[in-house]
């Protein structure tokens, strides 16, 4: 149950963090703010790191975490907002209905586990809701997305897919790590193993002083710091604090006591969840059919517990 626990208020954290991005976005570049949350995530890490003077980890572990920061760190966050240039962020909760599925896949290859075949019956089924969900309730693309979907009509679908894979082998190979590591260790170093590209990313793409010149590349550039208002800082230090370290110390917590396949089945609640607080905070509508939905995945995710 400790597991379980953890594994919720992980995922109730990372609900959190569509709100906030989409009113980061309105300020920042999605490459600025990729890369801001995983620099200010990577300091904070250092400070705790020192502070409590954890050992550094074994050489035979630096694998393991560069693929955690391959995939949580710069994969995942990157390749969506890239993924959201050309399709919408409706149909983009169609493929995040998979990350379970893949964290579960990757929980058997990369973590040796063997849930029972009625997981993966339960598994599929909460997948399928969360997806169908997503599909009978998207909004109708901006003008922008529509043409880029013309130009590229996979390249959005083809970019989630990437994002659910590499993310799926991020949580799996992070939780397996945290056994010996401890959750929050092992966040903090997959971010300083980051540092170096992230930071360089993000001085490439900060915010300037004036308007962006003929040589800055058209969508890179994030504005101007004087156009940054209150509201997007205060989303930066959310998707910074809590989605890119603090979440992750829950997260990784949950998947290494409650097992990474079963806990991961928690991700299903996650775009409901995600909803609900946009309803509260960004006064989007929420109707009875997500309550509905919610209802039945809450039963998928009881069953995939019991079977795992």
């Amino acid at each position: 149950m400790a597991g379980w626990f953890n594994g919720l208020l992980g995922v109730l954290i990372f609900s959190g963090s569509l709100p906030a991005t989409r009113v980061a976005v309105g300020a920042f570049s999605p490459l600025f703010l990729t890369a801001a949350r995983a620099v200010i995530a990577a300091l904070l890490g250092i400070a705790l790191l020192a502070l409590l003077r954890q050992v550094r980890p074994a050489r035979r572990d630096l694998v393991s975490l560069t693929l955690v920061a391959l995939g949580v760190v710069i994969g995942f966050p990157l390749l969506t907002a890239l993924a959201l240039e050309h399709i919408t962020a409706a149909r983009s909760t169609v493929f995040i209905g998979l990350l379970p599925l893949s964290t579960a896949i990757f929980g058997v290859l990369r973590g040796g586990e063997r849930p029972r075949p009625a997981f993966w019956l339960f598994s599929c089924a909460g997948s399928a809701l969360v997806a169908g969900f997503a599909l009978l309730h998207q909004a109708e693309p901006a003008d922008r997305t529509a043409d880029a979907s013309e130009v590229f009509p996979m390249a959005g679908d083809l970019l989630m897919v990437g994002a659910i894979v590499v993310c799926g082998l991020g949580y799996a190979e992070g939780a397996a790590l945290s056994r010996r590591l401890g959750g929050w260790q092992v966040i903090s170093w997959a971010l300083i193993v980051s540092l170096p590209v992230t930071l360089a990313i993000g001085i490439f793409s900060m915010p300037g002083v004036t308007e962006p010149g003929d040589w800055e590349v058209s969508g890179l550039w994030s504005g101007r710091w004087g156009d940054v208002g209150a509201p997007a800082w205060i989303s930066l230090g959310y998707v910074s604090v809590f989605s890119m370290l603090v979440g992750f110390v829950f997260w990784y917590r949950g998947l290494a006591l409650g097992g990474i396949a079963a806990v991961g089945q928690l991700q299903l609640l996650q775009p409901f969840f995600g909803l609900l607080l946009a309803g509260l905070l960004l006064g989007e509508p929420v109707g009875w059919p997500m309550i509905a939905v919610t209802t039945l995945v809450v039963f998928c995710v009881a069953g995939a517990r019991r079977f795992s």
